[in-house]
């Protein structure tokens, strides 16, 4: 039985960065990360701490172990990871609705992953429902990017309601892709 929550402890925590740890690009096969995609940004402990005491992040167990996760980081941790400044550049200057990114109330998923023993189980659909159900009071929109090289998770974003916002190349020649679910319009769904 794979349970849904937001994080509380330090072994949780732990958790997550095993999961990423696992899941980098250096750490599977280029076969793997085609097929069964991967997580691009690396999360020390600190960072990932601070920004679950601002906003818990959701996380997915199997018993104690943490075998899925949706990171929360808000506007305050914009400067926060190097890697992620020219994302939240991008989304900000984009128009949304008639309106700036930068002028709504959003959230970012600052990464998601699931174990491979738990894919194929609904559990990605369900951690992000869970964040809507967690933060959508507070937030109109979540955003998130995703390397347009990770087909797998942008079918996962999409399924889930996600559209895409804009598309951009990084200075490192990596092409990516915002993606944005806006909660108003789903609410109750």
């Amino acid at each position: 039985m794979i349970s849904i929550s937001l994080a509380q402890s330090d072994q949780e925590l732990r958790g997550i960065i095993a999961l990423q740890t696992v899941n980098l690009p250096k750490n599977i096969s280029a076969e793997e990360a085609e097929s069964q995609g991967f997580v691009t940004v690396v999360h020390d402990f600190d960072i990932l701490k601070k920004m679950n005491n601002d906003k818990p992040h959701i996380i997915a167990k199997s018993g104690d172990q943490v075998v899925g996760y949706c990171l929360a980081m808000t506007k305050k941790f914009k400067k926060d990871i190097p890697v992620l400044v020219p994302m939240f550049d991008k989304m900000d200057e984009q128009v949304y609705k008639g309106r700036l990114v930068k002028d709504y109330n959003y959230i970012v998923c600052g990464q998601v992953c699931v174990a491979k023993s738990a894919r194929g189980q609904g559990v990605f659909d369900r951690m992000y429902h869970h964040y809507q159900d967690a933060y959508s009071v507070k937030y109109n929109l979540i955003l998130t990017e995703i390397a347009e090289r990770n087909q797998r998770s942008i079918r996962a974003h999409y399924r889930v309601g996600f559209e895409t916002l804009i598309r951009y190349k990084a200075a490192n020649g990596e092409d990516w892709e915002v993606v944005v679910w806006d909660w108003r319009t789903t609410k109750g769904a």
